[in-house]
């Protein structure tokens, strides 16, 4: 099996995996820089797995004001719920950098009679398995947005990427205004807090790159 596949396909051997590719039930597609993949209010049958590149979920309100909702990494899908749901898209999904996407049709995928195939049960127990996996990303997006001043926002987000990294100095997917979007704070804000916490000796940073100290961390 591909190496490159994700972990939805686990467990589907090379022959059922033609078989989805000839069924129209999965497609690759490349997107340059820029490029809008859906826009709010779009409606889709398909989710997409990104292989490389990063994408942005994004949030533009009314007064054209931008929130990060989400860094899509390689490994990781996008929306997925519109397209069990069947409802509009509600965010802009980005590609920040050129992507490789591959996308799969739920629609053609869970027809009734694709039910009988050998890959069917063990599609079905993948996706469980990723629906709930990315359940546990949008709780820590969730942790840091609810947390009501800035410091407390920061470390949240700093400390989630620590444990998912395995390392307490890591490089962060955002730069300063994208991190400022993230957590849902002003730039100024968000750069006068991380210089304060570099200062009391918290953490240390150069550019989207952080190492996290261990120290009396209490706001002030």
């Amino acid at each position: 099996m591909d190496s490159q596949r994700p972990p939805i396909f686990r467990n589907i051997a090379p022959d059922e995996y033609a078989e989805l590719t000839a069924l129209g039930c999965v497609r690759t597609a490349l997107f340059p820089k820029g490029t809008v993949l859906f826009h709010t209010g779009d409606r889709t049958e398909e989710f997409g797995i990104l292989q490389e590149g990063e994408i942005h979920l994004e949030n533009i309100d009314v007064w054209g004001n931008r929130i990060i909702l989400h860094n899509i990494s390689p490994g990781q899908s996008f929306a997925e719920t519109f397209a069990f749901c069947k409802v509009p898209v509600m965010v802009d999904v980005l590609a920040v950098r050129d992507s490789r996407v591959l996308f799969v049709h739920l629609g053609r995928t869970l027809a009734p009679e694709n039910a009988v195939k050998s890959w069917y049960p063990k599609l079905l127990q993948n996706l469980l398995v990723f629906s709930t996996n990315k359940n546990l990303v949008w709780s820590t997006r969730m942790l840091c947005i609810t947390a009501k001043n800035i410091r407390t926002r920061v470390m949240t987000y700093l400390s989630a990427e620590a444990v998912k990294q395995g390392t307490m100095e890591f490089t962060i997917p955002f730069d300063r205004q994208q991190m400022a979007d993230y957590l849902n704070v002003e730039r100024s804000a968000l750069s006068k807090e991380l210089g304060r916490m570099q200062k009391e000796g918290i953490l240390s940073f150069r550019k989207n790159r952080f190492c996290l100290h261990h120290t009396d961390t209490s706001a002030p």
